[in-house]
């Protein structure tokens, strides 16, 4: 029997909403200016699914493509890099502002700063981030993967010359190892896109360097005559990119913010839990985590965001593997006329969630809480390509059963 979607609007009450302000506009501005220092910045596409949007009944539907992020299939390398751009500020007590790519790649930054080693875990993406900016920039990484982590991404990240292993733990477990092997270590820092009580600072970094993604996909939309999305759906392992997404355009359109719908993993769904039982606090999954969305299998909230989560979004939606699928499946093969979005697990929930919305009668509770109609321009990120091309051929091209 197919897993249904659950979904919870947002019904918690407001906090203080202190971390707001990390997601500031001229905070995400200095972000974006780091990354466009490197000869590898280009702004990804934003594709406008017109054809889609037709089919489905709705106004228009636009995926932000990450995969084509500096050459690594994904959009995690922004905030791992800008968080090391800014710890190394930091010890050298300037401003990010000096940290350009020449700079960090000088050899005057090796007599002022030397090296450090950047720890984190990983489902893949955020490894090869931190992994590519460390050897780009002269410095060391250490990456630990989750037990069930695929063998390609294992090997994109040992290419960039990190010292990477597969933990007979899930993820969570994966990021306290991290922790505990910075904190041995001389010069060791945590680079970890999840926050808990303590270790806030890089992880508000990280979710600022996200903010480069947003940024550019508001402008593309203002250049294609489309202002303002009236929907965004979002994906969340912790929630970090959710929370940079969430934010950043509360910020850009504060009396009239787009909904935001926070989509997870079933197998993963902490923020849903918290949004279900109502009371601000958090909540955690245990266990394995087993789910395609790899990505996305995170059963501990960064706290930053979610702070930002409860105050601003709009719904938390639930999402069992085979909805991950459908939307791969439907934007390798689009409307004709439309573009092409290679998509991996994590990247396509979005898309598979919108059309099972407007396709399927069981879920029209949800698609009136929205609000979906013919009037509705929709946000999709898709945050992958195929990282993981076997999984991904089994589930496009030969119909893998996911739902099982």
């Amino acid at each position: 029997m197919m897993e249904v979607i659950k979904w919870s609007a947002n019904k918690m009450p407001k906090s203080g909403d202190q971390q707001l302000s990390v997601m500031a506009l001229d905070e995400v501005q200095r972000a974006r200016r780091f990354h466009q220092s490197f000869p590898q910045y280009a702004v990804t596409p934003l594709a406008r699914l017109s054809r889609m949007a037709g089919q489905l009944g709705l106004k228009d539907v636009f995926v932000k493509d990450e995969s084509y992020r500096f050459g690594l299939n994904a959009f995690k390398v922004l905030g791992g890099s800008f968080a090391m751009a800014r710890y190394i500020a930091k010890e050298l007590g300037k401003s990010v502002d000096e940290m350009s790519y020449d700079y960090l790649t000088s050899n005057q930054l090796k007599q002022e700063f030397g090296q450090a080693t950047f720890f984190t875990a990983t489902d893949g993406n955020h490894g090869r981030g931190v992994a590519w900016a460390a050897n780009r920039l002269g410095q060391k990484a250490v990456v630990h993967m989750p037990k069930g982590s695929s063998k390609s991404r294992f090997d994109n990240i040992a290419r960039e010359g990190a010292k990477v292993t597969i933990e007979e733990v899930n993820y969570d477990e994966c990021v306290r190892i991290a922790a505990a092997e910075a904190a041995e270590t001389q010069r060791g820092v945590v680079v970890q896109d999840t926050a808990w009580d303590g270790y806030e600072e890089i992880p508000a970094w990280i979710m600022q360097g996200y903010g480069t993604m947003a940024m550019e996909a508001a402008e593309q939309l203002k250049s294609l005559g489309a202002a303002r999305p009236t929907h965004i759906f979002v994906q969340a392992g912790v929630g970090s990119l959710a929370g940079a997404v969430v934010g950043f355009f509360h910020d850009l359109f504060p009396e009239n913010p787009p909904k935001t719908i926070i989509m997870e993993a079933q197998a993963a769904d902490c923020l849903y839990r918290g949004a279900v039982a109502g009371d601000g606090q958090l909540r955690t999954v245990d266990g394995d985590l087993q789910t395609i969305m790899a990505g996305l299998a995170c059963g501990e909230p960064n706290t930053i965001s979610w702070d930002i989560l409860r105050n601003h979004a709009s719904f938390f939606v639930s999402c069992p593997d085979w909805v991950a699928a459908k939307g791969m499946r439907m934007l390798s093969a689009p409307c004709k006329g439309d573009p092409q979005v290679v998509s991996g697990e994590s990247g396509a929930v979005g898309m598979g969630l919108l059309a099972t919305l407007m396709e399927n009668a069981e879920y029209r509770e949800l698609r009136e809480a929205i609000g979906l109609d013919e009037t509705s321009s929709v946000l999709l990120f898709s945050t992958e390509g195929d990282t993981d091309p076997q999984r991904y051929r089994d589930i496009v091209w030969n119909g893998a059963d996911v739902s099982v």
